[in-house]
This record gives structure tokens, sequence and C-alpha cells, in this order.
């Protein structure tokens, strides 16, 4: 079973209230950056602009037909 949760003060909290045996042993993997990061961070979009607009030579329906470019699907 997988439970989600957060930390806090140091200690993981679980989100939703779940009874587990005392001594029960356990797995915790760390999912990524914290929600308080992310809300103090940069925007995807600042992130990204060292490649925005940085592909060369892309045909002018490139967005159109991304997957006829990637996957070989019929153009659209």
């Amino acid at each position: 079973m997988t439970y989600r949760g957060h930390v806090e003060n140091g200690v993981v909290v679980l989100d939703e209230s779940v009874t587990m045996p005392e001594g029960a042993a356990v797995q915790v993997d760390f999912l990524g950056e914290s929600k308080e990061s992310e809300e103090t961070g940069t925007t995807l979009l600042e992130r990204l602009k060292p490649v925005v607009g940085a592909a060369r030579g892309l045909p002018p329906d490139a967005a159109l037909n991304v997957d006829h470019y990637l996957y070989g699907q019929p153009k659209q």
C-alpha cells in the first residue's frame, strides 16, 4: 500500500489518517521538491528560458504535426 505525505518540522506526516502496527517497517521515497520551494521558486517558463526558441531548422508545421515528425503518424 502506498501513502502520500509531506515533511513537517523534519517529520514525515501522512496526508490521510492511517493506523499501522508499532514497529512496522516502512519505506520512504523522495518524490522531488517540496510545495514550499515550488511556491517560492521559479516558474516552468523561467526554468526553460534557455531552451525556449532554441530549435532551428524545423519545418513550419512542426507544432501542428509533432506526432508525424516524432512518431510517423499521418499529417493533419
